[in-house]
């Protein structure tokens, strides 16, 4: 089966990126703007989320900053990592005992935030960090290869 073309599929990529990325930062500001960081340290203490206060913090940051990492494309491994762990927080805490319906959305987005992070594409800050190194050409092997 071909291959799509390099910037076709690192498009597709930034397009997820910006996309998770937007709901991320939505969700952390949130936290920031609407709630407050205090609201939301409540809000934890109420649904039994350890170290409450630093678990708001700890939420609203990575989601807006992570979401913006996201969206540029810089520090995705970190970013993407840090962003599943507060989903899967957010699973485990929450979300688990309520069923699928109730956990599958963070459940999504622990996965989109690790697939974008590890292979978000070339169209990033990342890329234009490590330099003309790499020539930007898919990591997969050619199809003649693969036969």
């Amino acid at each position: 089966m071909p291959q799509l073309p390099t910037a076709v599929r690192d498009l597709a990529l930034l397009l997820g990126r910006v996309v998770i990325g937007i709901v991320f930062v939505v969700h952390g500001l949130q936290k920031f703007t609407q709630w407050g960081i205090s609201g939301t340290t409540d809000s934890f203490a109420q649904m039994e989320i350890p170290a409450p206060a630093l678990s708001a913090w700890f939420a609203a940051l990575v989601e807006t900053l992570g979401g913006i990492a996201l969206i540029v494309g810089v520090a995705l491994p970190l970013a993407g990592a840090l962003l599943a762990v507060v989903m899967l927080g957010a699973l485990f805490f929450v979300h688990l005992s309520q069923g699928f319906s109730e956990y599958e959305y963070v459940l999504v987005l622990a996965a989109a935030a690790l697939a974008l992070g590890f292979n978000g594409g070339n169209y990033s800050i990342d890329r234009l960090l490590r330099g003309s190194g790499t020539s930007g050409k898919s990591n997969t092997a050619p199809e003649s290869a693969n036969a």
